[in-house]
């Protein structure tokens, strides 16, 4: 779990839970963490409270929507990925495509007007009929957020291990790309606009808590593995072992596992490689030489048909 902080105050601008399966929880669970949040920081002030939920938790758990608004849920992110039945099956997702239409009806009966939904491509089952498929049902829906990602292999997944093994083979970047391509395509003939790479919203809809990381705002990371940030040149991470987290609480010891300094190097390189992600830019007084960046006002950004190859771009622009 991760709350976004006001600059120079104490009070909680955005709450996120997830980097895991907070919809498993119960909705006593819900309530008590609630509670001891209240009991802690000063949350008038919050704008957004997201919450991650898999789609067959919304359909099988009765009481978790009406417990999500009660602790004050504002904003659903929910884990689609495809509807293609066939690609979740390969992707060992519980879920299928009709109960991911049927949990984002419910969330919509719940009274849930921020829902943001997450799409996968570039993977090698894709075809691109299917992919075009999933996105015009993701637009069907109407949901306030679509995320999509490009599919990577985890150095420790069992995907990993397939390519090791020679079962599974990336596909080239060109498919990728024309991948990528029908996403903003698609995207923006429904409206929505593309603010960061992999963010996609209606008018006013984007995420604060994210957007807020490519800001450098200052963060607090509660829960084993999470990072904090202090919005200058300080972050530490915490134990990512939930015993080793809980025992370091209960003797009374932050459960942190690391932490570092950033440099004046490391700190501008952050600027450059997180302003620009998002179509906002970077300011113009970072940028010594424009390239192929383009004049955003008071800012330098990537041109949107040249977002998918951004890391190439970035990283000429870092020192």
């Amino acid at each position: 779990m991760r709350c976004g902080f006001l600059e120079g105050r104490g009070a909680v601008k955005t709450l996120y839970f997830g980097g895991g399966t907070p919809s498993l929880l119960s909705a006593d669970e819900f309530r008590a963490i609630r509670a001891i949040l209240d009991s802690v920081f000063d949350l008038g002030a919050v704008e957004e409270f997201t919450v991650e939920v898999n789609p067959e938790d919304v359909v099988t758990c009765g009481d978790l929507l009406p417990a999500l608004k009660q602790v004050g849920v504002n904003r659903i992110s929910m884990g689609v990925q495809s509807f293609c039945d066939r690609h979740l099956r390969w992707m060992n997702r519980r879920h299928s495509a009709a109960t991911a239409m049927e949990a984002f009806k419910r969330l919509r009966e719940a009274g849930f007007d921020n829902i943001s939904i997450d799409l996968i491509f570039g993977f090698a089952a894709l075809e691109e009929g299917e992919w075009l498929n999933t996105l015009q049902r993701a637009v069907e829906l109407a949901p306030e957020h679509i995320s999509a990602y490009q599919m990577s292999i985890d150095p420790e997944s069992t995907l990993a291990e397939l390519a090791a093994r020679g079962k599974y083979s990336e596909p080239d970047d060109e498919t990728c790309a024309r991948q990528y391509a029908m996403l903003q395509e698609e995207l923006d003939k429904a409206g929505y606009g593309q603010y960061e790479i992999s963010n996609f919203c209606r008018p006013g809809r984007h995420s604060r808590h994210n957007s807020a990381y490519w800001d450098r705002t200052a963060y607090l990371g509660l829960g084993p593995a999470a990072h904090s940030f202090d919005g200058n040149d300080h972050r530490q991470w915490n134990n990512p072992s939930v015993e080793g987290y809980c025992s370091a609480l209960e003797s009374g010891i932050l459960p942190s596992s690391g932490s570092e300094t950033l440099s004046d190097r490391d700190i501008y390189n952050e600027r450059i490689m997180l302003g620009l992600r998002t179509a906002r830019g970077v300011e113009k007084e970072l940028i010594s030489d424009q390239g192929i960046l383009e004049k955003a006002g008071e800012r330098f950004r990537i041109p949107r048909d040249k977002f998918f190859i951004c890391d190439s771009i970035i990283e000429d622009y870092l020192h």
